[in-house]
């Protein structure tokens, strides 16, 4: 599937679904490693989150959304060198985080990068 402009599902060069959208996130994580440093950052969000609200460290709050994209958005810089998709798509990209761990965490993840064209990108031999 091409992300040009021609995609009847992308609306000035925007996608406007999610479901449109989850492929080409999937592809900006071809290398396995930028997944593993997402996973990192998506298990560590919510234990800070609920470590900071059973122990009422209120300031800790502000630490959450830090270890969620810390590691991300380092993969993103040092590993896959592309831009993360949070800064054009923040909600469907922290969607898309989750649905990717889950689909990992399943056993799913696999089939639904071939779909998507991942297994055939440039980037995904690298650190295979």
């Amino acid at each position: 599937m091409s992300d040009t402009h021609d995609n009847p599902e992308m609306v000035n060069g925007r996608y406007t679904s999610f479901s449109a959208f989850f492929p080409f996130y999937l592809r900006e994580h071809a290398i396995p490693a930028t997944r593993y440093w997402h996973f990192v950052g998506t298990v560590l969000a919510p234990l800070v989150l609920i470590w900071a609200l059973a122990t009422q460290t209120w300031w800790a709050l502000l630490l959450v959304p830090v270890t969620g994209y810390f590691f991300a958005w380092v993969s993103h810089a040092f590993i896959e060198r592309n831009k993360p998709a949070t800064f054009t798509y923040p909600l469907w990209s922290l969607i898309g985080d989750y649905k990717m761990f889950w689909l990992w965490v399943t056993g799913r993840l696999d089939a639904e990068l071939e779909k998507a064209g991942v297994t055939d990108h440039p980037h995904a031999r690298q650190g295979a």
